[in-house]
């Protein structure tokens, strides 16, 4: 059973890791007592031979050969191989549990593509959810020992209900030397296509959906045999293992007290237990005991996946999914905000005080700045701020010089947006302006003629020829061109788009 202390961490509180240290299941404890009693009963047996066996003449060679452990065993990196190498199997091993073959997205699918609430479209949803439990049920059976031990013979399985005897037999009979964990999938696949032939897939994108998911399934599965197949490479095992224990035999003569009456550097203290070397032990030794048990999480340790409870909800799940609650809906009823403008569920006493808390908006919603400093400014260098502007807004956008004098074409497509804006043919700005064709020729003032712009700040224009091709002042005269204009048509539509594209095409 995996060891779980998710609640126990919710909320971070003084002493609250602290009381971890006390649990024994799972606990680095359980997994290390053996190898530190057997390094501190090693150390002691090489104390006592130093005290009271050896001669004063041995004192002094062992003394030489402590000196010279301590000396060169921090050669050994046992920190920068040992690090890399449990980063390595800790990745591995969450990717193995994200490999684990999950029917929920399948189940759904079954159950939303495959009709008939008659025995057969039961029959149907049923026997496609069993192939894939049992693709699921074969491949655990062949990288789990927990699950083996369930499923010890493809007897077992029949016995358990994932396979029925003639499926066991054509099963039996398929001559492949290999692991046959997908022909389950195979299964599935040819069924969900004979449904789509009775119709019980209404069409080919449900079922294209259902594959799909199905590739999804299998190929979870895939990755789990894989997983098992290709190890972390032994090499790296092996050199893990060796640099920590080989770095540890180092200490246990290295890391002696000595007599401090021979005035040895560094053993002016002499103790019997080496407090810090143990220390040390359980550290470098527990990496190792956290590596050697993650690195295959399909065991029967106590932090190994819980694989024969998998199998026993996946299969619970999906029938159910696929059979008690096909085409099973309450009955459609309005909420309980159905005409709340601000919809939001209540809050019990003990999270009450969430309600005072603001909503997020942003991270600069709380800025301020000086009311001068928010005063938008004119792009052209001069004083003032930007509304104080007169003239066209165009004009402002658009410098007239003699790079405009150059760019015909981009001086055509603005008199002609003007065109347009001003309603180009008299009829329709007859029609749309009720003021235009004042007396004296100057520009009518309702600012129908340039609705980006305010009527009190525009100034006034110079006359413009009405020919396709109106150039700005102090442009470069073109030839008079003559454009042919489209046929007179009816008024378009709203949603149609406007044809000033068509126009501009024309003049380019």
């Amino acid at each position: 059973m995996t060891v779980t202390y998710t609640a126990r961490v919710a909320n971070a509180r003084f002493g609250g890791f602290s009381q971890l240290l006390l649990l024994w299941r799972g606990s680095i404890y359980k997994l290390l007592w053996r190898e530190l009693v057997c390094f501190l009963g090693l150390y002691m047996a090489l104390s006592a031979a130093y005290r009271f066996v050896l001669t004063e003449e041995q004192k002094r060679y062992f003394e030489k050969l402590v000196i010279y452990c301590d000396q060169y065993a921090s050669l050994i990196p046992v920190s920068f191989v040992l690090g890399f190498y449990v980063t390595l199997v800790v990745h591995r091993w969450w990717n193995q549990y994200l490999c684990m073959p999950l029917p929920d997205a399948l189940m759904c699918v079954v159950a939303g593509t495959v009709h008939g609430r008659d025995e057969r479209g039961r029959l149907y949803r049923r026997t496609l959810m069993r192939y894939a439990g049992l693709s699921a049920v074969l491949i655990l059976r062949s990288v789990s020992t927990a699950v083996f031990k369930r499923f010890p013979t493809v007897d077992h399985v029949v016995e358990a209900g994932f396979m029925t005897r003639e499926e066991r037999k054509k099963f039996e009979n398929l001559n492949s030397s290999y692991n046959k964990y997908w022909v389950p999938c195979v299964w599935f696949s040819n069924l969900a296509a004979q449904a789509r032939r009775e119709g019980r897939i209404r069409d080919n994108s449900a079922l294209k959906l259902l594959l799909e998911e199905l590739n999804v399934f299998r190929g979870k599965c895939g990755m789990l045999f894989h997983y098992d197949w290709i190890s972390v490479p032994l090499v790296y095992t092996q050199v893990v293992t060796i640099a920590v224990y080989s770095y540890f035999l180092a200490c246990l003569i290295g890391r002696q007290f000595l007599d401090p009456a021979q005035g040895y550097e560094g053993h002016n203290l002499d103790l019997c237990v080496p407090i810090f070397t143990l220390l040390q032990f359980f550290f470098y030794a527990g990496w190792l005991k956290v590596a050697e048990q993650l690195i295959n999480p399909f065991g029967e340790d106590d932090d190994d996946f819980e694989t024969n409870f998998l199998i026993d909800r996946n299969f619970q799940v999906s029938m159910l999914a696929v059979d008690e609650m096909y085409d099973d809906l309450a009955m459609l009823e309005k909420d309980l905000y159905w005409d709340a403008t601000e919809a939001r569920a209540p809050y019990t006493a003990a999270t009450a005080f969430l309600l005072q808390q603001p909503s997020f908006q942003g991270s600069t919603f709380d800025i301020t700045l000086a009311k001068e400093d928010m005063q938008f400014q004119r792009l052209d260098g001069a004083d003032g701020p930007l509304g104080e502007a007169h003239g066209d807004f165009l004009q402002r956008l658009l410098p007239v010089g003699a790079g405009m004098a150059a760019g015909g074409l981009l001086g055509r497509r603005l008199s002609l947006m003007r065109r347009k804006n001003s309603c180009v043919s008299e009829t329709s700005t007859a029609a749309s302006c009720a003021c235009a064709g004042s007396p004296d020729g100057a520009a009518p003032e309702c600012g129908c003629g340039d609705p980006l712009l305010d009527p009190g700040l525009r100034e006034p224009e110079p006359d413009l020829p009405v020919g396709p091709e109106m150039p700005f002042p102090g442009a470069a005269p073109e030839p008079f061109t003559t454009v042919p204009m489209p046929a007179p048509r009816g008024p378009a539509p709203p949603w149609l788009p406007s044809p000033i594209g068509e126009e501009e095409e024309s003049l380019a």
